[in-house]
């Protein structure tokens, strides 16, 4: 199936649901309202799978071998890196042209949220004796913030 059509579906399918309040409050969801709205919805359906994506990786390579989670968060970069960029491009932003210059900008700012991640896993895993299980949904609360941050103003601006 083409996922044009799937987004398409969703897309209709998700302001007939976000229109209810709206009437109930006697108000019109108007077009570029809507837009906006479901420009942020499809980032925030992005994140979600670049996160099972990430935490996908990492897992394997944890349960292979709990050591290796530097390595698992590393390899979790990339992949959710590259989801991000093909979803973000195509679908929420619509920016297909400048591809290399997006990724570079991709990359960049995945690279930054990379940095304060292992940061922070090691800190909550070597020094603070959090789970290696847990320690990247601790991350979730200061990583996503600053990824739509620099993905919003910055990358696919």
């Amino acid at each position: 199936m083409n996922m044009r059509v799937v987004w398409e579906a969703a897309e209709k399918a998700l302001r007939t649901v976000v229109s209810v309040p709206f009437r109930l409050a006697g108000k019109r969801l108007g077009d570029e309202t809507w837009e906006k709205l479901l420009q942020f919805l499809k980032f925030c359906m992005v994140g979600v799978s670049n996160t099972v994506v990430s935490l996908g990786v990492y897992y394997i390579f944890v349960l292979i071998n709990k050591n290796w989670y530097i390595a698992g968060n590393a390899v979790g970069f990339v992949a959710s890196v590259l989801n991000s960029y093909f979803w973000n491009s195509r679908y929420v932003f619509g920016k297909t042209d400048e591809v290399a210059k997006t990724m570079v900008k991709t990359f960049a700012a995945y690279g930054t949220n990379l940095i304060i991640g292992t940061a922070l896993l090691y800190l909550f895993v070597d020094v603070l004796h959090i789970s290696e299980f847990a320690a990247p949904l601790l991350n979730l609360i200061i990583t996503i913030p600053l990824n739509f941050i620099l993905n919003k103003l910055w990358v696919m601006k």
